[in-house]
């Protein structure tokens, strides 16, 4: 069967490419682009008349809370809101219940992702049993089930020898390691970002040195090890200085950030009166550090944008702020927020926009996926860049409601996606 995606206007950091052209799919590849592809009375057609043609966008920072926490979220509404989001593929955290640390869990994982087709779903296994950061986990036999990439995520690896270990055995594998980067000895009780506005709320603090001590530990060992490093949800500008400084030095090392670090202070926990939607690990820093993030993403020093999706029940959330989890959610906001703020802005063009919610992503964790180059799956995202939304918490796919968007009024979104150039189809009543 042949699929043609016809009247777009294709755009493909991957070739440079920006032009109206069609892009003809037959079993599951892209074949050609091209103008005006001829369709024969056989042919499939999806009318992209008017809308941005993408290479499927890929989310590397989801917690699909299954198994263990179907309350907060399962793999089905998690890949709902993936494609709802704009989303083709995610990468699921391993701090599950059971954690992801042994081949069975994996294969739980993606035999749910299976039944639910609304997304392709890339599994990390934990890089401790147990995540209790003192023994490696079973990483071959998880590497064999379908991981993609280790990580202790939700934790970090305070144990420098197992971080090192880590670094060299993963290379077995071409596997990047994922931290979480923060000294929980510098973080104590913390529950937001140290600073003018814990001292003014009265709230203890986490100092940006928790994370940045991390960061500075582990490129150490990267530049040791010759490992792949990745920092999971970057958030300080003397982090993201060092983490461009030890690529100078040859280092292998890539970071990503969150929306939520490039548009959200910590001013923000005041501003909203202590609301648990504004409390999230790393927490909001101040805007001299966004400004260099958005530096980041405009000189190219970040690779990805993520949304660190982290959906917890709203019972778990009506509490305290100092007693409230940390964490928000992110597959349904994260498209339009930037295209909105960081297009719409004026800060980059949609291109490099694409490449850091495609192609980055894709180059990140050796993904298939992030090229319409023919040859590759057809996995596409189609965008509306002038469609106007309201971030509606209660309509979203997933079961959680936590952000700090709500009510936002943003332009431009994705309004459909195809996976293996099949348009996916989701129930209109969840």
């Amino acid at each position: 069967m042949r699929r043609i995606v016809k009247g777009g206007r294709v755009v493909d950091p991957s070739q440079e490419l920006d032009a109206e052209v069609d892009v003809l799919i037959e079993d599951g590849q892209v074949v050609r682009l091209d103008e005006n592809i001829e369709a024969t009375a056989e042919d499939q057609v999806t009318d992209a008349t008017g809308l941005v043609v993408t290479p499927g966008l890929i989310d590397i920072h989801v917690h699909l809370r299954e198994p263990g926490f179907e309350y907060k979220e399962t793999v089905r509404s998690g890949l709902m809101s993936a494609a709802a989001g704009g989303f083709t593929a995610v990468a699921c955290m391993a701090n599950t219940s059971p954690i992801n640390d042994h081949r069975s869990i994996t294969e739980l994982i993606l035999g749910q992702a299976k039944r639910h087709p609304y997304a392709r779903v890339y599994p990390l296994g934990a890089i401790s049993k147990g995540m209790a950061g003192e023994e490696l986990a079973a990483v071959g036999e998880m590497v064999e089930a379908g991981i993609v990439a280790i990580s202790d995520d939700g934790l970090p690896v305070m144990n420098a020898a197992l971080m090192r270990r880590a670094l060299q055995y993963a290379q077995h594998y071409d596997l990047p390691v994922v931290q979480h980067a923060e000294d929980l000895n510098l973080t104590g009780d913390g529950v937001m970002h140290e600073g003018e506005w814990s001292t003014r709320l009265g709230l203890p603090g986490i100092p940006s040195l928790a994370e940045d001590v991390m960061v500075a530990r582990d490129l150490l060992l990267s530049a040791d090890t010759g490992g792949r490093y990745h920092v999971a949800h970057l958030s300080t500008g003397r982090s993201l200085e060092m983490v461009k400084e030890a690529r100078r030095r040859g280092v292998r090392a890539t970071c990503e950030v969150s929306p939520h670090h490039l548009l959200l202070s910590d001013q923000l926990v005041a501003e909203s009166g202590f609301d648990t939607a504004s409390k999230m690990k790393p927490p909001l820093r101040p805007q001299s550090d966004i400004d260099i993030l958005r530096q980041g993403i405009v000189d190219g020093s970040i690779d990805a944008i993520a949304s660190d999706h982290a959906p917890h029940h709203q019972d778990e959330k009506d509490v305290q702020f100092s007693m409230a989890p940390f964490g928000i959610v992110g597959l349904e906001t994260t498209v339009s927020l930037c295209l909105d703020r960081l297009v719409g802005g004026g800060m980059i063009p949609l291109s490099r926009l694409i490449e850091l919610l495609s192609t980055g992503p894709a180059r990140v964790f050796n993904l298939p996926g992030g090229s319409l180059r023919p040859g590759r799956v057809a996995d596409i995202t189609l965008l509306d860049l002038d469609r106007q939304v309201t971030v509606q918490p209660d309509r979203f796919k997933s079961l959680a409601n936590n952000t700090p968007f709500a009510g936002w009024q943003l332009r431009g979104a994705a309004v459909g996606t195809l996976l293996a150039g099949e348009p996916v189809a989701l129930p209109e009543d969840e």
